[in-house]
């Protein structure tokens, strides 16, 4: 035993990496929250697979009804601060990108559900200020994008920032207090190389130290993404274009209008993003069908819907999901051209929900945004039939004494779940047969075995968790105390 420590110690002084490697190879998720939505967790699965899970049509939030507001309104940005609720987005009753066309409008609501629009006397718009006007005649109006920041170190008059503009010459910085006065930081703008010309989306990382920007560049002919990042939200690194990876090999490329990449607000070191997929030329409806809904004549001639993407740092999306996220739904309206655009944000709306807001039919009289509901945790899961599956995870390294999962079963239905040492031999008192069967429906539960729950005594240590899951869906997984 003595030999091969020594042994060890002296390749790891003539070969720095060889320590780092192996450690490198164990997972350290502390106490985190890991949601089964990618591969990081897992290393082996038997009769099991990762599924996603499409979110439930809750219909309409509101409606884009007033007539600052309009057909062409969108670049939703949908922000909790504490129990209030912040709908920001486009007003654009008719087509034209100019100062006197788009708005950046306000909503308001208690629990996310039920919306109204103040009015705000901030801008005369149609000769009035009543209304909820909260940006006008300024270039970023197009897209202006607002996050509430995080960073402990924020000043509580730039409690909110947001980023705006398109084209030349760049992305304008704005700050404001209270998400409805909003101030330039600066006449120049902060980011310069990109197009912009869509939503471009950026908010304080608490596991980066740092602002990142996701936005609008095209490479190839392809609308896709690239990536900054900032210490102080003025200065910016030099942009990366994003690539797409699935499965560890490459993701096709496919037109992604917006990205919507933000922190998930119950596990922030992963982000998620409710991207829209653009089909450009994609037509589904015929001139007679277009016209019997009143689209304008020239947005029915391209498709869009929604896909579901993760990143943690650095420039690679995670596309495990090919497949759409959130379908067009039932009827012409919803095949029209950029629709189906999700909102900015996921955002928990009840004990054990959280909602998507979708914008829906662009460029019609009708166009509104729509909510779609989720379990907490709920993007994707593990999932086993009847017959019964495994997973295996990654050898990895936890604080705190308890491990609650988020899972559904059928009444027939369960999971069971081992812990191995780094070696895969399975642990005294955490072995398969000293689980207790994990059966229901619940967020947080959690896992016993015939001595209990506490894991104290394996904390810190490297371990492997082995689940055996019969017609059940395993969304989360977190040590806690």
């Amino acid at each position: 035993m003595k030999l091969t420590l020594t042994f060890t110690l002296l390749l790891g002084c003539l070969f720095p990496n060889f320590l780092c490697a192996e450690d490198s190879a164990v997972l350290d998720i502390g106490n985190r929250r890991e949601l089964f939505v990618d591969d990081y967790l897992i290393d082996k699965m038997q009769n099991t697979r990762l599924a996603l899970h499409r979110p439930q049509d809750e219909g309409i939030a509101f409606s884009f009804d007033h007539p600052w507001e309009g057909l062409f309104a969108g670049y939703c940005t949908i922000i909790k601060d504490g129990s209030n609720y912040m709908a920001y987005y486009r007003g654009m009753p008719a087509i034209g990108h100019t100062k006197d066309n788009e708005i950046t409008c306000i909503a308001q609501s208690k629990e996310g559900i039920h919306w109204t629009k103040p009015k705000l006397g901030l801008f005369e718009i149609r000769g009035s200020k009543k209304n909820n006007v909260i940006l006008a005649r300024h270039r970023a109006c197009h897209n202006f994008s607002p996050f509430l920041d995080k960073n402990p170190n924020a000043k509580k008059s730039e409690r909110f920032k947001a980023m705006g503009g398109t084209g030349k010459p760049g992305l304008i910085a704005f700050t404001s207090p209270d998400g409805i006065h909003w101030n330039e930081v600066q006449k120049a703008p902060v980011i310069t190389k990109g197009a912009f010309d869509s939503q471009n989306v950026s908010f304080w990382s608490e596991t980066e130290g740092c602002y990142v920007c996701f936005f609008r560049v095209f490479k190839d002919g392809f609308r896709r993404i690239s990536r900054c990042t900032s210490d102080d939200f003025l200065h910016w690194s030099e942009p990366v274009l994003m690539e797409y990876r699935h499965r560890g090999g490459k993701a096709p490329i496919e037109h992604l209008y917006t990205n919507q990449t933000q922190p998930y607000f119950r596990a922030p070191h992963l982000y998620v993003a409710t991207a829209a997929r653009f089909m450009p030329g994609r037509q589904v409806l015929t001139d007679e069908q277009a016209k019997a809904i009143n689209v304008n004549p020239k947005y029915f001639k391209d498709t869009s819907d929604a896909i579901f993407m993760t990143t943690r740092g650095g420039n690679i999306y995670e596309r495990t999901f090919l497949s759409s996220f959130v379908r067009p739904g039932i009827g012409a309206r919803n095949w029209v051209s950029r629709t189906n655009y999700p909102a900015l944000n996921v955002v928990q709306t009840g004990p054990v929900e959280m909602s998507v807001y979708v914008n829906q039919d662009y460029a019609q009289p009708t166009a509104h945004l729509r909510r779609y509901s989720m379990r907490l945790d709920g993007f994707a899961s593990v999932q086993a039939p009847y017959a019964g599956g495994e997973l295996l995870t990654k050898p990895l390294r936890f604080s705190g004494n308890q491990l609650k999962i988020n899972f559904s079963t059928s009444a027939a239905g369960g999971i069971r779940v081992e812990i191995q040492d780094a070696a895969g031999k399975p642990i005294p008192g955490f072995r398969l047969a000293d689980s207790r069967e994990q059966i229901g429906n619940e967020i947080e539960r959690v896992v016993t075995w015939k001595a209990g729950s506490d894991l104290s005594k394996l904390a810190g240590k490297t371990v492997r968790l082995r689940f055996l899951i019969k017609d059940a869906d395993l969304f989360a997984i977190q040590f806690a105390k």
